[in-house]
């Protein structure tokens, strides 16, 4: 399998991709790509971008199974290796954990908007508008509810580290960039996030990269 990303500093889809490859266990190259440089134009145009328009992550299994968008990433490998790596064994638990990365997928445009990831960066802490208050509520929300019924003695929002945390990891970081706050609850959630060995990989390789992009480098619009 080949994985191309975005920039590891920026991309917080690109990470959701990458986590989803390493929990799957197969072995696959990582492609790193840097977003919106000199050549990005042309190079999304090209084969390899064609099924997603351009977009990151897209994943190939071999030359002619292509997958993008992380969740759909996600559910390919789950199909591959088998479901209870990426989700919850109950029913219960799993519907919820489904529903969690489906509206994380689709929802909380104005944290996303105004906090942009950043991994290699912590900006000062400021208050932040209503509207991204609004939805940080709403996140806590559903991990506190995830960690009361699901939760058990595991660090992570089911137990084990799943695709619910996968989906939920560049919040994590947001988070951290940004000294968003957050309900006392969470605090050992974001610490066991931030702390698997596979974010630590990825904010290395992060803090490697020597692509700078301006328009992520500010403090929260």
């Amino acid at each position: 399998m080949k994985l191309v990303i975005g920039n590891k500093a920026y991309s917080s889809w690109s990470l959701r991709g990458w986590l989803a490859c390493k929990q799957s266990g197969i072995p696959f190259d990582e492609v790193v790509v840097p977003l919106y440089d000199a050549d990005w134009d042309r190079r999304r145009e090209g084969a390899e971008f064609a099924p997603s328009s351009g977009k990151v992550p897209i994943l190939w299994d071999g030359d002619d199974t292509v997958v993008w968008d992380s969740l759909a990433i996600i559910e390919y490998l789950a199909d591959k290796v088998g479901r209870d790596r990426f989700w919850p064994e109950s029913d219960s638990a799993r519907a919820m954990a489904r529903s969690m990365a489906a509206e994380m997928h689709s929802s909380f445009t104005a944290l996303r908007r105004k906090h942009p990831m950043n991994c290699r960066q912590q900006f000062a802490a400021t208050i932040p508008d209503n509207d991204v208050l609004s939805e940080l509520a709403r996140i806590m929300e559903l991990w506190a509810q995830a960690r009361a019924r699901f939760g058990g003695e595991g660090a992570y929002l089911f137990g084990d580290f799943s695709a619910a945390d996968i989906m939920y990891a560049p919040v994590v970081t947001r988070i951290f960039t940004y000294q968003l706050p957050i309900a006392r609850f969470a605090g050992p959630y974001l610490d066991a996030v931030v702390q698997h060995p596979w974010m630590q990989e990825w904010i290395a390789g992060a803090q490697e990269e020597d692509w700078v992009l301006e328009q992520f480098e500010q403090p929260a619009a």
